[in-house]
Formats: structure tokens, C-alpha cells, sequence
């Protein structure tokens, strides 16, 4: 009888201690949304404690979470968020740094998890990483090109009588960051993984090299001509008349359907170039609500999701490409995630700073303006675009 009253006793003493955690979630996805209640249903089993996934849009989140947190009606933790919101959620102080609850991150790709870093501290773990890499038709290029001498002699030999060698959407400072990166370009300074936002580096020697070397890829080399934008260059991949693009995993399913056989790649180190292309890589992450009650918990659930089998289980179920290195590994014959993979270890974190904000539409601008006509003058292009970037943010 004692012993039936001692068992009695833990079992209402464990229902006392079980906390709920909300999760905040914005994945529309079938498969993800599967993926997401199937790990807090294996957390709840593993621990005894409860998850309560509440569908939020994207958009939204970060807003609310910035009015609700303070007056403790936030969730435990968001699933996810990309690292671009970080700064304005960290300077709000609604998100937790999670430093003192990650003990490794060797199993991270790198670059994912300097994108969850602000001011040198981890405010989220990383869950899935995009951007852009060279996609090839390999009925046009059997190998992938391996030096940039290689890529424009392949790309000129593809190019004439209807189809193109290589295309890309020139003005487009997202897609080209990869150059600017190659020859020591930036957009601010990084410390020890703190932007300097006075540190404006897209007028320097090697932003003035990048976009010489974009008006040389239209009035150097004939390969790319005016009016070419992303759906232009997808339009020629999917249709086999372009053997080359630069795009993202966000193309796949159409080049998928087309039924193009393909391979992913980096954009090999453009001529002169002190490092290599380095493209820009965009990372959602789990934060933790830093006035939430179970902060432990959350990140406790947090780590569980970036594990390697919940990471392949991840791609399995909506396509991403997982962060986890290991992950990675089991899902080596895919190419998708092994050359996108290889591009995001390669790439730089887009700037996760409210700064951010000033730079797209004056370097955009000026990522156009020098692809207009043969050797503009570069230097006072970007000079003007610093000089306003800096203005806006100050």
C-alpha cells in the first residue's frame, strides 16, 4: 500500500512540475508542419512536458513577439525566424542569448551559425540556410567549371544561335554579392562578429573590381545582355537553352519539373580576386522569448531540432538544406544539398543589423547604373551610393 501511495505521489508530482511550451510557427508546408508536431510529440513522450504549436504568419512575429514578450503573453520560443529581424529583436531585448545553454555547435555549419550571431553573441540556433550557387545543364556542361578561365571559355562555346552560356540578372545586388565578397568587398565591416554599421565597404578597391567585373560579363565577354532578369535566365534554363544560372534552391522544383539534368556548384574565384565567391546566405533559426518562464526547456527543445536526425527528417519532409554537417553527410547523392550546402559553408551571413535596411536601395542602384554602358565611372557611382547609405542611417 505504501508503495502504491509513493508511486501515486511521483506521478502528481511529475503532472505538477510539467510545463507547456508555446511555440510560435509560421511553416505553411504540409510536410514541415508534420515534421514540426512529430518532434514536439517524440519531446513530450522524452520528458513529460507539453508543446503547443500555434500557427503564426512570418511577417507577423516579429512585431508582435517585440508588443507581447515584455508583458509576458509571448511564446517560450519561435520556429523560425531569419537572422535579418536579429538585430531590431536583440536591441528590443525580447530574445534570449543562448550562449550559456549551447555547449558545441561542431555539428553547425559555420557560416549559419555566424548568421545567428549579434554583437558576438549566439541569439538562435539555426535550422535551414539558403542561397544562391551556379546551377549548369549538363547536357551543355558535362563538367563543372573549375576556374573562371574555364567558365567563360564553356559559357562563350554555349552561347550563340538561340541559346546563351550563362546568364544572370546583372542589377541584382543580392545575387551578386558573391563578387563583391571574392575581392574584398562588404557592407559593414565584421569585428569578431560585430558589424561596424559606420564601416561601409561597398565603395572600397575591391566593390570598384566587382562591379567592373559585372559590366565585363555584358560588354567584355557578350554573354549577358541588357533586359535579362531572374525569370528571364530561369525561363532559359528550364526551356535547355541556357547552359549556366545563378540562382537559389528556390528554382529547383521548376528546373525538377523540366526534367533538366543538373548540377550545383560554386562560381569559381573571379580573375584577380583575393578570396573566393562568396555568396550572400540567408538562415532562419529558433530563438527563445528572453522573458519567457522556461527558458531551459525551450532551448532544451531548441537544441533537439538542429540534431542531425531531426535535421534529415527536416529535409525529408519540405527539401531545406539542413545545417547540420552530419545531416548533410547521410544526404550527399542529393545534389541540391550538397551544392547548395557547399555554397553556405563558402558564403558570408547577410548583415543582420536594422542598418541593413539603409543599404538595399542606394547599392542596388548602383549595382544597375554600372551595368548600363561599357566602363561607367564606378568610383563616383559608389561613392554617392556610400554617401547616402550613410546619411539614411544616420
Amino acid at each position: 500500500m505504501k508503495k502504491i501511495l509513493m508511486l501515486t505521489s511521483l506521478v502528481f508530482a511529475g503532472q505538477a512540475s510539467a510545463a507547456t511550451l508555446t511555440v510560435w510557427n509560421h511553416f505553411t508546408d504540409a510536410g514541415e508542419v508534420a515534421w514540426l508536431q512529430a518532434q514536439a510529440t517524440a519531446f513530450t513522450q522524452a520528458t513529460g512536458h507539453k508543446v503547443s504549436i500555434v500557427s503564426m504568419p512570418l511577417d507577423q512575429i516579429p512585431d508582435k513577439l517585440i508588443q507581447s514578450a515584455p508583458k509576458g503573453q509571448g511564446p517560450d520560443m519561435v520556429v523560425t525566424l531569419p537572422q535579418d529581424r536579429f538585430g531590431q529583436l536583440a536591441s528590443a531585448g525580447v530574445i534570449e542569448p543562448m550562449d550559456r545553454y549551447v555547449v558545441s555547435k561542431t555539428d553547425l555549419d559555420r557560416t549559419a551559425v555566424n548568421a545567428m550571431t549579434y554583437g558576438g553573441r549566439l541569439f538562435g540556433l539555426p535550422m535551414f540556410a539558403e542561397s544562391v550557387a551556379l546551377i549548369y545543364n549538363k547536357a551543355m556542361v558535362p563538367k563543372a567549371p573549375t576556374t573562371w578561365n574555364e567558365f567563360i571559355s564553356v559559357a562563350q562555346k554555349n552561347t550563340g544561335n538561340g541559346k546563351f552560356g550563362f546568364l544572370l540578372d546583372l542589377t541584382n545586388a543580392y545575387a551578386n554579392y558573391g563578387f563583391f565578397s571574392a575581392y574584398g568587398g562588404y557592407i559593414f565591416k565584421n569585428y569578431s562578429g560585430t558589424l561596424n554599421v559606420q564601416d561601409v565597404g561597398i565603395g572600397n578597391a575591391g566593390s570598384l573590381k566587382a562591379v567592373a567585373l559585372l559590366n565585363d560579363l555584358r560588354y567584355k565577354y557578350n554573354l549577358v545582355p541588357e533586359g535579362v532578369s531572374a525569370d528571364v535566365a530561369k525561363s532559359a534554363f528550364v526551356d535547355g537553352r541556357l547552359a549556366m544560372i545563378v540562382t537559389g534552391p528556390w528554382d529547383i522544383g521548376d528546373i525538377k519539373k523540366a526534367g533538366i539534368n543538373y548540377g550545383i556548384t560554386t562560381v569559381p574565384t573571379p580573375p584577380g580576386a583575393t578570396g573566393k565567391w562568396s555568396p550572400f546566405v540567408g538562415v532562419q533559426g529558433v530563438i527563445l522569448n528572453a522573458y519567457g518562464k522556461n527558458k531551459a526547456l525551450a532551448a532544451q527543445f531548441a537544441k533537439r531540432l538542429v540534431t542531425s536526425p531531426a535535421q534529415l527528417a527536416f529535409n525529408q519532409a519540405g527539401g531545406r538544406i539542413p545545417v547540420s554537417l552530419a545531416a548533410r553527410t547521410r544526404l550527399k547523392a542529393d545534389p541540391v544539398v550538397t551544392g547548395f550546402g557547399k555554397a553556405i559553408s563558402a558564403g558570408t551571413p547577410m548583415p543582420n543589423v536594422p542598418q541593413m535596411g539603409a543599404v538595399w536601395g542606394p547599392w542596388g542602384s548602383a549595382v544597375a547604373q554600372s551595368v548600363q554602358k561599357p566602363g561607367p565611372n564606378y568610383a563616383a557611382i559608389l561613392a554617392a551610393a556610400v554617401k547616402e547609405i550613410k546619411g539614411n542611417i544616420k
